[in-house]
């Protein structure tokens, strides 16, 4: 659970785009309406394809929950030209990895080959995006193997229907309070007429983003693109993406979760807080390095130092903040408190160590410390071509554009003191936040 916890708090500075992208971006669009994007990285020569859909689990019909990841396994049957499994068999034996995965804003399916056999991978990701063949007996089959997926992931994990119940009482009219993978009642009923309105609504060229990075030649990239992504039809009724908003919230909501499988109680809270928007992505830049310094590393955030090392109450303390969604997000804390420390107690301690941040302001030092690790991350993350098609991925599936994600860095490196202060005290406001206890059946962390 505390690995965990660490990946939320350390996500924002592993996932910043580079700034040595914007010189080996090319991009293009085809009459057919599909993005491409191509990022050459000559070291090697591997290239990886990603192709990303604009629609995830916030765009699902109602009741039906569950059915974008629910198509992202089914996309992995036949077409008319290939039979079931072979995309994926066909990668392993070209020395190639496969997969996919889906969020609420997005699904994207990428691959991982030499970049010699990049038009074999092209050719069979253009086959599957309209020319999908499914049967009765492939929706019953892979319904087994989702509900089984929800069983091991889900059911049997007290952390993850606590974090079910918490979103659903953060977002109770949008539909980022419905799980990913479904709820189970809805979930054992999707049909194989669900699955394919779904397809046909959605998997469009002109709904779709193709990157391609690595050792390829834009010109060459987009050629191969035209030929196996331009011939194929664009859904002409593409509907728009708008979702159910959250009316206001005028009070916070809070919940205990009990479960004797809890090893470790733990106090989360979330606020409602503002995403990442194309052209205005300054108080997200404010928010990233907020939850950075007050929870982003344990030794030397504000969080981590005043309650597990100065006053030692809790094992693990930290803050996180994700702003790439099309719609709000969640700016949220956490503590797990030292056995002998009450989850009420627990809560108290970490309002306090926020409120004496607020009144003390920020560090300037560790703001500066902080900046720093962005611009070595800039570095580091050069070498991972696969995790800059994916930034860039998220970001077009989540109404920002290149030129946003390109901007992102000097936000971050800009970001004021007091941009930061005037961020927590906009976003951390008690009406609009979500309380959570998590603790075994003894309702205490003894």
């Amino acid at each position: 659970m505390i690995r965990i916890f660490r990946a939320l708090a350390c996500s924002v500075l592993i996932t910043f785009p580079s700034l040595a992208t914007a010189e080996t971006l090319t991009t293009h669009t085809l009459e057919n309406g599909m993005e491409v994007l191509v990022l050459e990285d000559h070291r090697a020569p591997v290239v990886v394809q990603m192709v990303w859909y604009k629609a995830g689990a916030a765009d699902e019909p109602a009741g039906k929950s569950g059915i974008a990841h629910f198509l992202e396994h089914l996309l992995f049957k036949g077409t008319e030209t290939m039979a079931p499994g072979e995309l994926s068999k066909t990668v392993s034996a070209n020395g190639g990895t496969d997969n996919a995965f889906t969020s609420w804003d997005y699904t994207a399916y990428h691959q991982r080959i030499a970049e010699d056999r990049l038009e074999l991978v092209m050719r069979m990701e253009a086959d599957r995006m309209r020319n999908l063949q499914l049967s009765n007996d492939d929706v019953l089959t892979e319904r087994d193997v989702i509900l089984e997926e929800r069983n091991q992931r889900t059911e049997n994990n007290a952390g993850a229907l606590f974090s079910e119940d918490r979103r659903a009482a953060q977002f109770m009219n949008h539909p980022y309070g419905i799980p990913v993978i479904g709820w189970k009642h809805e979930m054992s009923e999707l049909s194989l007429e669900d699955s394919l309105e779904f397809y046909r609504r959605y998997y469009a060229p002109n709904n779709a983003v193709l990157i391609v990075a690595g050792d390829v030649q834009p010109d060459e990239v987009i050629a191969l693109a035209e030929k196996y992504y331009g011939v194929l039809e664009p859904t002409v009724d593409l509907p728009e993406r708008v979702r159910p908003q959250e009316p206001p919230q005028r009070s916070e909501r809070r919940l205990t979760y009990s479960d004797p499988r809890v090893a470790q109680p733990y106090v989360m809270r979330t606020y409602l807080a503002p995403e990442r928007s194309s052209g205005e992505q300054e108080e997200a830049a404010a928010l990233t390095m907020l939850a950075q310094l007050l929870g982003g590393n344990g030794a030397t955030s504000v969080l981590g130092r005043k309650l597990q090392f100065e006053t030692q109450n809790a094992i693990y303390a930290s803050a996180f903040y994700d702003g790439t969604a099309l719609d709000k997000t969640t700016f949220g804390f956490v503590m797990v408190p030292v056995p002998g420390v009450s989850l009420e107690d627990a809560e108290q301690l970490l309002d306090g160590a926020i409120a004496e941040f607020l009144e003390e302001g920020v560090d300037a030092d560790q703001l500066e410390r902080i900046k720093l690790q962005v611009r070595a991350s800039l570095i580091y993350g050069e070498d991972d071509v696969a995790g800059i098609a994916r930034r860039y991925g998220e970001a077009l599936t989540t109404g920002l554009t290149v030129e946003d994600v390109q901007a992102w860095p000097d936000l971050l490196l800009a970001v004021t003191e007091t941009e930061i202060i005037d961020a927590a005290r906009k976003v951390l406001d008690r009406s609009n936040a979500v309380t959570g206890f998590l603790t075994n059946s003894a309702g205490n962390n003894q």
